[in-house]
């Protein structure tokens, strides 16, 4: 009897952690959850490198990438990217709805840049976690009023998701 007693308390302590392994979401630095079933969403958009987007879009972008060497980007990267085999690519935004603090977060690992009216934005924040499905980095940029260009460098893949969204101030 003792020993049943025992393994129900046991079950009872442990049952909710296992059923809570960390998938690795719970890593960032900021709540991400809405940014997250955005990436997750099948409704994300194809948008091609170079493309010209009058607002900020309210879903998920699939952005297409080029090699590096081919993406012909604004500016170049603040970072050279570690492998000269790396994709990138851009998406010109025509203005945000309102400036101030809006996150870039990405599906995979990358380097991103903001440029607006010719001057990168200095990132305000970057959070990153391994292991949590379709979500790897979100990074915050204070944004001012007018049209923007998110660059994406040293990225695997010929393709990323993306989301932009405002940031809780």
């Amino acid at each position: 009897m003792r020993r049943m007693i025992i393994a129900v308390v046991v079950v009872l302590v442990a049952g909710p952690a296992l059923a809570q392994e960390p998938r690795g979401c719970d890593k960032f630095k900021w709540p991400l959850e809405k940014e997250h079933a955005l990436l997750l969403s099948p409704a994300a958009a194809k948008t091609a490198s170079g493309s010209a987007l009058d607002k900020v879009p309210a879903t998920a972008l699939v952005v297409g990438l080029a090699p590096f060497g081919e993406a012909k980007l604004p500016m170049p990267p603040e970072r050279a990217p570690k492998q000269p085999s790396s994709f990138a690519g851009f998406v010109r935004i025509g203005a945000v709805p309102k400036a101030g603090p809006y996150l870039v977060t990405l599906s995979a690992e990358a380097w991103v840049d903001v440029v607006q009216g010719e001057h990168y934005v200095k990132s305000s924040g970057f959070s990153g976690a391994l292991g949590c499905e379709g979500m790897r980095k979100s990074v915050k940029f204070d944004l001012g009023p007018g049209p923007f260009a998110v660059q994406i460098s040293g990225a695997a893949a010929d393709s990323i998701l993306m989301v932009i969204t405002p940031a809780a101030e």
